[in-house]
Protein backbone atom coordinates (compact mmCIF):
# COMPACT_ATOMS: atom_id res chain seq x y z
CA UNK A 1 0.00 0.00 0.00
CA UNK A 2 1.04 3.47 -0.93
CA UNK A 3 1.14 6.14 0.93
CA UNK A 4 1.43 10.40 0.33
CA UNK A 5 3.33 10.73 3.51
CA UNK A 6 5.50 8.87 5.75
CA UNK A 7 5.47 10.56 8.97
CA UNK A 8 7.48 9.56 11.28
CA UNK A 9 6.36 10.40 15.18
CA UNK A 10 3.24 10.70 16.49
CA UNK A 11 3.51 13.35 18.50
CA UNK A 12 1.40 16.30 18.29
CA UNK A 13 3.49 17.93 15.23
CA UNK A 14 3.28 14.52 13.32
CA UNK A 15 -0.12 14.54 14.38
CA UNK A 16 -1.12 17.60 13.48
CA UNK A 17 0.43 17.44 10.38
CA UNK A 18 -1.50 13.86 9.09
CA UNK A 19 -4.98 15.89 10.09
CA UNK A 20 -3.71 18.53 8.09
CA UNK A 21 -2.85 16.52 4.98
CA UNK A 22 -5.70 14.12 4.93
CA UNK A 23 -7.95 17.39 5.16
CA UNK A 24 -6.50 17.63 1.61
CA UNK A 25 -7.08 14.22 0.52
CA UNK A 26 -3.60 12.96 1.28
CA UNK A 27 -2.78 9.63 2.65
CA UNK A 28 -0.65 9.11 5.45
CA UNK A 29 0.66 6.58 7.71
CA UNK A 30 2.65 7.34 10.80
CA UNK A 31 4.54 5.62 12.73
CA UNK A 32 6.49 5.57 16.48
CA UNK A 33 8.84 3.53 18.22
CA UNK A 34 6.65 3.54 21.52
CA UNK A 35 3.91 1.69 22.21
CA UNK A 36 1.35 4.29 22.69
CA UNK A 37 0.70 7.86 20.47
CA UNK A 38 0.93 11.29 21.15
CA UNK A 39 5.26 11.06 22.47
CA UNK A 40 5.87 13.08 25.64
CA UNK A 41 2.15 14.48 25.70
CA UNK A 42 0.96 11.06 26.59
CA UNK A 43 -1.79 10.63 29.48
CA UNK A 44 -3.59 7.94 30.49
CA UNK A 45 -6.22 7.47 33.16
CA UNK A 46 -5.36 6.00 36.34
CA UNK A 47 -7.98 5.40 39.03
CA UNK A 48 -10.04 8.47 37.25
CA UNK A 49 -7.33 10.80 37.15
CA UNK A 50 -5.64 11.46 33.82
CA UNK A 51 -1.65 11.19 34.56
CA UNK A 52 0.44 12.80 32.27
CA UNK A 53 3.33 10.11 31.86
CA UNK A 54 6.33 12.44 30.78
CA UNK A 55 5.57 15.15 33.20
CA UNK A 56 2.81 17.63 32.67
CA UNK A 57 2.05 19.62 29.56
CA UNK A 58 0.50 23.38 30.40
CA UNK A 59 -0.73 24.28 26.81
CA UNK A 60 -0.55 27.86 26.21
CA UNK A 61 -0.40 30.03 23.25
CA UNK A 62 -0.89 34.20 22.51
CA UNK A 63 -2.21 33.53 19.47
CA UNK A 64 -6.41 33.46 18.82
CA UNK A 65 -5.45 31.21 15.90
CA UNK A 66 -3.69 28.28 17.58
CA UNK A 67 -6.36 28.33 20.73
CA UNK A 68 -9.24 28.18 17.89
CA UNK A 69 -7.42 25.28 16.21
CA UNK A 70 -6.47 23.17 19.66
CA UNK A 71 -10.17 23.67 20.81
CA UNK A 72 -11.61 22.02 18.35
CA UNK A 73 -10.61 18.58 19.86
CA UNK A 74 -11.10 19.22 23.47
CA UNK A 75 -11.97 21.81 25.89
CA UNK A 76 -10.07 23.24 28.17
CA UNK A 77 -9.94 24.07 32.11
CA UNK A 78 -9.04 27.18 33.51
CA UNK A 79 -5.70 25.92 34.93
CA UNK A 80 -3.20 28.51 35.85
CA UNK A 81 0.90 27.85 36.20
CA UNK A 82 1.55 29.62 39.85
CA UNK A 83 4.21 27.65 41.19
CA UNK A 84 5.27 27.45 44.93
CA UNK A 85 9.57 27.15 46.56
CA UNK A 86 9.47 25.74 49.76
CA UNK A 87 12.85 26.44 51.24
CA UNK A 88 13.28 25.86 55.38
CA UNK A 89 9.50 25.57 55.89
CA UNK A 90 9.02 28.91 54.16
CA UNK A 91 7.27 29.46 51.08
CA UNK A 92 7.64 32.14 48.08
CA UNK A 93 6.22 32.16 44.61
CA UNK A 94 7.47 31.36 41.43
CA UNK A 95 8.77 32.85 39.04
CA UNK A 96 10.75 35.30 41.05
CA UNK A 97 7.74 38.54 41.54
CA UNK A 98 6.77 41.25 44.09
CA UNK A 99 4.78 38.58 46.18
CA UNK A 100 8.72 36.50 46.16
CA UNK A 101 9.77 39.53 46.64
CA UNK A 102 7.95 41.13 49.82
CA UNK A 103 8.04 37.79 51.55
CA UNK A 104 11.93 37.84 51.22
CA UNK A 105 12.57 41.54 52.44
CA UNK A 106 8.97 42.87 53.56
CA UNK A 107 8.88 45.81 50.28
CA UNK A 108 6.08 46.72 48.66
CA UNK A 109 7.13 48.61 45.61
CA UNK A 110 9.13 47.94 42.89
CA UNK A 111 11.41 50.08 43.17
CA UNK A 112 12.74 48.59 46.81
CA UNK A 113 13.06 44.99 45.39
CA UNK A 114 15.19 46.52 42.28
CA UNK A 115 17.44 48.60 45.18
CA UNK A 116 17.67 45.40 47.24
CA UNK A 117 18.72 42.99 44.10
CA UNK A 118 21.21 45.86 42.83
CA UNK A 119 22.92 46.56 45.99
CA UNK A 120 23.31 42.70 46.30
CA UNK A 121 24.64 42.24 42.98
CA UNK A 122 27.07 44.53 43.46
CA UNK A 123 28.09 43.04 46.82
CA UNK A 124 28.73 39.77 45.23
CA UNK A 125 31.55 41.51 43.15
CA UNK A 126 31.03 38.91 40.29
CA UNK A 127 31.36 40.92 36.57
CA UNK A 128 32.67 38.02 34.83
CA UNK A 129 30.69 35.25 35.35
CA UNK A 130 32.85 31.68 35.46
CA UNK A 131 30.18 29.06 36.80
CA UNK A 132 26.49 28.45 37.35
CA UNK A 133 26.98 30.28 41.41
CA UNK A 134 28.44 33.52 40.30
CA UNK A 135 26.10 33.76 37.32
CA UNK A 136 22.97 33.38 39.60
CA UNK A 137 24.86 36.12 41.54
CA UNK A 138 25.63 38.32 39.09
CA UNK A 139 21.91 38.31 37.89
CA UNK A 140 19.94 37.86 40.68
CA UNK A 141 21.84 38.38 44.38
CA UNK A 142 22.83 36.08 47.32
CA UNK A 143 19.21 35.71 48.52
CA UNK A 144 17.43 34.49 45.91
CA UNK A 145 20.60 32.65 44.87
CA UNK A 146 20.94 30.52 48.40
CA UNK A 147 17.18 30.70 49.34
CA UNK A 148 15.48 29.55 45.38
CA UNK A 149 18.32 28.53 43.32
CA UNK A 150 21.14 26.51 45.00
CA UNK A 151 19.41 23.76 46.39
CA UNK A 152 16.83 23.01 43.55
CA UNK A 153 20.07 23.32 41.21
CA UNK A 154 22.09 21.11 43.00
CA UNK A 155 19.59 18.68 43.22
CA UNK A 156 18.52 18.43 39.68
CA UNK A 157 21.97 18.20 38.55
CA UNK A 158 23.37 15.84 41.04
CA UNK A 159 26.53 18.76 40.89
CA UNK A 160 27.70 21.62 43.02
CA UNK A 161 26.90 25.12 41.68
CA UNK A 162 29.98 26.30 41.77
CA UNK A 163 30.77 22.95 39.31
CA UNK A 164 28.60 23.74 36.72
CA UNK A 165 28.51 26.00 33.62
CA UNK A 166 26.93 29.50 33.28
CA UNK A 167 25.10 28.97 30.60
CA UNK A 168 22.93 27.08 32.11
CA UNK A 169 21.27 29.96 33.47
CA UNK A 170 21.63 32.91 30.86
CA UNK A 171 19.20 34.68 32.69
CA UNK A 172 16.92 34.38 35.35
CA UNK A 173 12.69 35.63 35.25
CA UNK A 174 12.85 38.69 37.42
CA UNK A 175 9.17 40.00 37.67
CA UNK A 176 8.29 43.44 39.21
CA UNK A 177 4.11 42.98 39.61
CA UNK A 178 2.53 40.90 42.18
CA UNK A 179 1.26 38.26 39.19
CA UNK A 180 2.16 34.86 40.29
CA UNK A 181 1.02 33.19 36.70
CA UNK A 182 4.27 31.00 35.38
CA UNK A 183 3.27 32.05 31.58
CA UNK A 184 2.39 35.40 30.34
CA UNK A 185 0.12 33.79 27.61
CA UNK A 186 -3.21 34.77 26.65
CA UNK A 187 -4.82 31.72 26.31
CA UNK A 188 -3.81 28.69 28.90
CA UNK A 189 -5.27 25.16 29.92
CA UNK A 190 -4.67 21.30 30.04
CA UNK A 191 -7.18 19.62 28.06
CA UNK A 192 -10.29 17.77 29.91
CA UNK A 193 -9.47 14.24 29.11
CA UNK A 194 -6.32 14.14 28.73
CA UNK A 195 -3.67 14.74 25.43
CA UNK A 196 -3.73 11.50 24.22
CA UNK A 197 -7.44 11.79 23.32
CA UNK A 198 -6.62 14.99 21.27
CA UNK A 199 -4.10 12.93 19.35
CA UNK A 200 -6.30 10.11 18.64
CA UNK A 201 -8.75 12.78 16.73
CA UNK A 202 -5.96 14.33 14.95
CA UNK A 203 -5.03 10.98 13.53
CA UNK A 204 -8.48 9.45 12.86
CA UNK A 205 -7.86 9.45 8.84
CA UNK A 206 -4.55 8.39 8.91
CA UNK A 207 -3.22 4.87 9.32
CA UNK A 208 -0.41 4.46 12.67
CA UNK A 209 1.88 1.66 13.26
CA UNK A 210 2.99 1.79 17.00
CA UNK A 211 6.44 -0.13 17.89
CA UNK A 212 7.96 0.43 14.73
CA UNK A 213 11.34 1.96 14.44
CA UNK A 214 12.16 4.29 11.43
CA UNK A 215 14.72 3.15 10.61
CA UNK A 216 14.18 -0.24 10.39
CA UNK A 217 10.87 0.41 8.86
CA UNK A 218 11.86 2.24 6.24
CA UNK A 219 15.01 -0.24 4.74
CA UNK A 220 12.08 -2.79 4.45
CA UNK A 221 9.62 -0.37 2.56
CA UNK A 222 11.87 2.10 1.21
CA UNK A 223 8.99 2.84 -1.79
CA UNK A 224 6.27 3.23 0.93
CA UNK A 225 5.90 6.83 0.54
CA UNK A 226 7.44 9.94 -1.78
CA UNK A 227 7.73 12.27 1.10
CA UNK A 228 8.91 11.50 4.90
CA UNK A 229 8.14 13.82 7.54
Amino acid sequence: MKYDFLIAGAGLFGAVFAYEAAGRGKRCLVIDRRAHIAGNIYTEQIDGIHVHQYGAHIFHTSNAAIWRYICQFSEFNNYINAPIAIYKDELYNLPFNMNTFSKLWGVKTPAEARSIIEKQRAESGVTNPRNLEEQALFLAGRDIYEKLIKGYTEKQWGAQCKDLPAFIIKRLPLRFTYNNNYFNDRYQGIPIGGYTQIVGKLLSESDVRLNTDYRDFIKENPGIAPKTI
